[in-house]
Formats: structure tokens, C-alpha cells, sequence
């Protein structure tokens, strides 16, 4: 199909970062930084170190008032970091979300964006599972997991990664109907597999809820093979 380029196009721009640093290099540093790897690589800490984390909570719980809600802060700032393509920030913000909260999916969900920038998919998808065994109804994680099936499928044209990507959707989209992103990837998704109805269905929820999403060229083709 010859628009399958185009639309590639569409779901890299729209789910990776601009990366300051090759993973040869990340890999090679953190082999022995272990705040480049995902819950400190759960290394032994010394005395200083462990020292170090607990002045470096009580900090936060002054500002924050509890470990969730400054996890939250610090998943926050990480994606902040990510897309600026400061890696090594925004992983010792993850870690330091996890330290904070080792229950909140959503350092798992940064862990997993890390991997997912950087085109390891497996490493980002047992990270996105980490969160999903805490909590299974992450709309966020099932969505930028079914991103990765996605971009999977875009390499090898294997449609079973394709319809692992649309069940992933399908499941976030239950959760959370209201995400632009979620609905756009769907209708992508349903395109691709020339699925029309599915396509257009949610290609118009997706405009419904704003359609910030959706490029032109995926517009054009969507009318070219489906009709108005």
C-alpha cells in the first residue's frame, strides 16, 4: 500500500522524542550509572547513597506532602526532560519517581518511553508490563504499548503485531474514549488493515474530541481508499 510510508511518518512524529544520545552510548554509561537504569538496576546502595535518598524525600514530602503525589511531579518533569531529548535527565527523574512511589505504574510507564525513544521493544514493553501488573487499567501505558506493536508491524509488515496493536487500543479506549491520540492510532490502525468503517469511526471521534492529531496526508488517504 503505498501510503503505509506516509502514515509511518504520521505515528513517529507523533509518539518519539529527538534523542541527544545514540543507545550504544546510553548502554555503555549505564552499565556503570545506575541511574540510567530502571530502579536504580536494583543495585546495593552504600550508606552515602542511601543517606542521599532519604534526604532527598523528606525534601520532597516538604514540598509535595506525599510520595504520590511527588512521584507524580517527577513523572511529570521526566516526559518534561524526554521530549526536550535529554535522556539522562529524564530517566534519573523516572528512577527518582519510582523511589518516591515504587507503586506508581506511571514511573514504569517513563521507564518504558526511555526504551520505546531508543527502538528497544522489548525492554520498553516488559517495562510497560511492570506498570500494567500494577495496574492493569492504564490507559496511557495500553496506549503507548499498542504504539510499539505498531511500529513493530511498521518494520516487518507482521499483522499479528498489527492486530496486537489495535487489541491494545481497543482495551485503552474502553478505559479512556476521550484521548485524541488513542483514537487517532486506532483509526490508523483500522486503515491499515483496511478495515473502512473502523477507520472513519474513530478518525471522526477523534476529530470530535479536536482532532489535534491528524495530519492532512492521512486525511487524503483515508478518502482515497474509503470513500467520504
Amino acid at each position: 500500500m503505498k501510503y503505509i510510508l506516509i502514515l509511518i511518518g504520521l505515528l513517529i512524529t507523533a509518539t518519539t522524542f529527538a534523542q541527544q544520545m545514540s543507545y550504544d552510548d546510553w548502554k555503555k554509561e549505564a552499565k556503570t550509572e545506575i541511574n540510567l537504569q530502571p530502579e536504580y538496576g536494583n543495585a546495593d546502595k552504600t550508606k552515602e547513597q542511601l543517606a542521599e535518598d532519604r534526604t532527598f524525600i523528606e525534601t520532597v514530602l516538604k514540598q509535595d506532602t506525599t510520595r504520590r503525589k511527588g512521584s507524580e511531579h517527577l513523572v511529570s518533569l521526566g516526559f518534561n526532560y524526554l521530549a526536550r531529548g535529554d535522556m539522562e535527565t529524564a530517566m534519573r527523574r523516572f528512577n527518582q519517581a519510582w523511589l518516591l512511589d515504587p507503586k506508581n505504574e506511571n514511573a514504569y510507564w517513563g521507564f518504558g518511553a526511555i526504551y520505546g525513544t531508543f527502538n528497544d521493544y522489548d525492554m520498553a514493553i516488559l517495562e510497560y508490563d511492570k506498570g500494567l501488573a500494577i495496574n492493569h487499567g492504564s490507559s496511557v501505558i495500553l496506549t503507548d504499548k499498542g504504539t510499539l506493536y505498531f511500529m513493530q508491524f511498521q518494520h516487518d509488515q507482521n499483522i499479528a503485531k498489527l492486530n496486537n496493536a489495535i487489541d491494545l487500543l481497543k482495551k485503552s479506549y474502553a478505559i479512556d474514549n476521550k484521548n485524541v491520540n488513542t483514537t487517532y492510532k486506532l483509526s490508523i490502525c483500522y486503515f491499515l488493515n483496511k478495515d473502512c468503517a473502523n477507520a472513519w469511526k474513530y478518525y471522526n471521534e477523534c476529530k470530535k474530541l479536536g482532532g489535534q492529531p491528524i495530519a492532512e496526508n492521512y486525511t487524503t488517504a483515508l478518502k482515497n481508499m474509503c470513500g467520504n
